[in-house]
Formats: structure tokens, C-alpha cells, sequence
């Protein structure tokens, strides 16, 4: 039955921050709705200040909604108990930098109520996942931005939660870095954990994501399944193996009488993400200043 309940559920969310006096508020969440199920990974893209930290603060109930709902597994985010599945990491984490990273996973797995060998397999199977075994013992003081994001990482995992929530995973990240965090993704999809991240990094949210939400301005202005939003479709593309050029030249006829050549896939071709992004908030801009 739990299964069967999204993991997590955005209804029409609004959201306003209150200005200086006798300004109109600002509105930063404007009636964005998400539904993700268990096991999915799904991206919120943007630019600066559209409402993608916002959006995700009030799902973790960190901000209340002006209106609007959130839930995580059928439970109101309001409520303290909907955390208890939630592994969060921020865009900025802070860590005590006097510890070595073994003794920060054991100082939240204790938080967390995780206890003696319990608690001491959960960190070694920790800094295994995220590759900083050789590094355990080293201060966190030492480590570079992708080794804190990693351990940062772990962190969100220590208490098992079935989904984790990653804002801007790889902020300030090297190439490197950002290549390892998105083999750690397709890892927890692989254990059938939930997450949500956001980011601007368009490339990086269209290898790990299933579905993906673009938000501008506060609103959602596209949202859906990747290989839907990708496609282009006013056209249509044919991918041979071992075509000859003749039959480059009569594909619809020779197709069928050649017996060599075999149609790997048709279909639509696919734009990037990036150029989604970009065509919708452009789209956006422009019946903007049209209305005007």
C-alpha cells in the first residue's frame, strides 16, 4: 500500500516572502505542482531565484507555504514524523572541521539513534559508497569541495531513507568530482531510493534523471517524463547499422528489400535539455514583454 503512495506529492504551492514595509510580497513559489514515485529520480532545473531551493525548503517543511501542500509518502511535511525516511543534503553543508569523516558519519548516525556495531557497519558501508575509505581518518578541514559534497552525501544516507533530497549536489564541484556524485546517483536509484535533486547543470540532470521539472520566475513552465520533453516533434530520424549509400538514398523501399541493413531505432530525435531550458524560459520572456 505504501508503495503505491508517491514518494513525493506537490499541490499547487505558493509561497510569499514578506518585503520592506508597504511593498507587495514576493513571490517566489508560484502554484507548482510535483508528484514523483518511489524509486524515480527527478530533476527541478532553473536559474538563480527561481523558486527551486524555495520549492524544496517547503517540501522538508523548513518554510511553511503560504498555500498549497506538500506530502512524502502520503504524510503532510508540516509534520515531523514525514522526515523520517528524508536524507537531505544542502547546496552549502557545514561540517565540524576538526573531525575526520568517520567520526562525522558517527556523530549523525548517533543523532539519528544509530549505536554501537549497528552504527560502526553503517559507516564503513558509507565511506564505501562514496569512496573516502583511504580518507576516513583524515579531518574534514582537509578535504577538497567534491570529498565534502561525498561525505555530505553519506551523511543524508546514514538513518536509510527512502528518499534523498540533493540541492545542488555539485556546486563548485570540479568535472571530476561532479562525474563521481553522478555515479552515486545512479547507485541509490539502483538501491530503489528516491531522489530529488536540483540543479542548473543541464547535462549532468539529463544523464541521472527520469523526469524532470523547469521552473522560471516561480512557475513550473515544463514538466515531464525526460525522453518526452526531449523529443522533438515535428520530426523524425532513422538510425541504420550497415546501410549502404543506395539505401541511404531509397530508405523507405529499400529498407524492406535489403537484406543487410537493420533499423536500430525510429523515431523522434532528441534535443538537449539545455536547449529545452532555454527555448521554454525564452518562450516565458517574451509573453511577458508582449503583454506589456
Amino acid at each position: 500500500m505504501t508503495d503505491s503512495l508517491p514518494a513525493v506529492e506537490i499541490r499547487n504551492l505558493v509561497k510569499d516572502f514578506k518585503t520592506s514595509f508597504k511593498r507587495q510580497p514576493l513571490r517566489a513559489v508560484d502554484d507548482v505542482s510535483i508528484r514523483i514515485m518511489p524509486g524515480e529520480v527527478y530533476g527541478l532545473i532553473g536559474p538563480n531565484g527561481s523558486g527551486k531551493s524555495t520549492t524544496m525548503k517547503a517540501l522538508l517543511g523548513l518554510v511553511a507555504p503560504t498555500s498549497g501542500q506538500c506530502s512524502i509518502f502520503g504524510k503532510d511535511s508540516m509534520k515531523v514524523d514525514s522526515r523520517n525516511e528524508v536524507g537531505f543534503l544542502p547546496e552549502n553543508p557545514y561540517f565540524y572541521k576538526h573531525l575526520s569523516g568517520e567520526e562525522t558519519l558517527k556523530f549523525y548516525g548517533k543523532l539519528c539513534g544509530i549505536k554501537g556495531k549497528a552504527l560502526n557497519e553503517r559507516v564503513a558501508e558509507l565511506l564505501a559508497l562514496v569512496d573516502l575509505k583511504e580518507a576516513s581518518h583524515r579531518r574534514i578541514g582537509g578535504y577538497s569541495k567534491g570529498m565534502l559534497q561525498r561525505i555530505g552525501l553519506a551523511q543524508a544516507l546514514i538513518q536509510e531513507p527512502r528518499l534523498v533530497i540533493l540541492d545542488e549536489p555539485t556546486a563548485g564541484v570540479d568535472p571530476i568530482g561532479s562525474w563521481e556524485i553522478r555515479d552515486l546517483i545512479f547507485k541509490l536509484r539502483a538501491r530503489g531510493i528516491t531522489v530529488f535533486l536540483c540543479s542548473h547543470l543541464l547535462e549532468q540532470v539529463q544523464e541521472v534523471c527520469d523526469h524532470v521539472g523547469i521552473i522560471f520566475r516561480g512557475k513550473m513552465v515544463k514538466e515531464g517524463k525526460l525522453e518526452d520533453l526531449i523529443a522533438i516533434e515535428d520530426q523524425t530520424e532513422l538510425i541504420m547499422r550497415n546501410a549502404s549509400p543506395e539505401l541511404v538514398a531509397n530508405i523507405e523501399r529499400m529498407i524492406i528489400e535489403d537484406g543487410q541493413a537493420q533499423l536500430v531505432r525510429s523515431g523522434r530525435p532528441r534535443t538537449t535539455l539545455e536547449r529545452l531550458f532555454l527555448r521554454e524560459t525564452q518562450k516565458q520572456e517574451t509573453s511577458k514583454s508582449q503583454s506589456k
